[in-house]
């Protein structure tokens, strides 16, 4: 990947982040078992290494790409169910979630997530909005 597509998709994901009122967000690429983060925007530098690489089905990032639907949380850091990641704790966001990014060919991409930092629950409009974003965002990460 190039640095002006990086760049791109920094862009795009602070564009998607913005959308949503949140003020943190992800965007990782499929490669294999694996997502591999290829822009960020308002995630401490802490929690960056934890996230570089994450193995589908761990987090909530791999468990969007596990089951192909958007995974969200209320509240990060009080969340028990086990989606969250003990690190995630750490971006002090509260109201999160990821959707995985399929294109228009019905291929799975990657994921993209966004958080904010106060508590909140994501209508059913807003998930499929996100899901609508990542089909915008596929082609970019080809």
């Amino acid at each position: 990947m190039t640095s002006e597509n990086r760049e791109d998709l920094v862009v795009l994901l602070r564009d998607v982040v913005e959308e949503f009122d949140c003020t943190s967000g992800t965007l990782h690429r499929a490669e294999g078992d694996e997502l591999h983060l290829v822009a960020h925007e308002g995630i401490p530098d802490p929690v960056l290494a934890r996230i570089e690489t994450v193995p589908v089905g761990k987090g909530m990032a791999g468990i969007a790409a596990d089951r192909r639907e958007p995974v969200q949380v209320c509240n990060l850091q009080i969340d028990d169910s086990g989606v969250v990641e003990s690190g995630a704790r750490e971006t002090m966001m509260e109201g999160a979630i990821a959707a995985p990014i399929i294109g228009p060919d019905g291929a799975f991409e990657g994921v993209i997530g966004v958080a904010k930092p106060e508590s909140y629950e994501f209508t059913t409009a807003e998930r499929e909005q996100l899901l609508r974003a990542g089909t915008r965002i596929a082609r970019r990460l080809r």
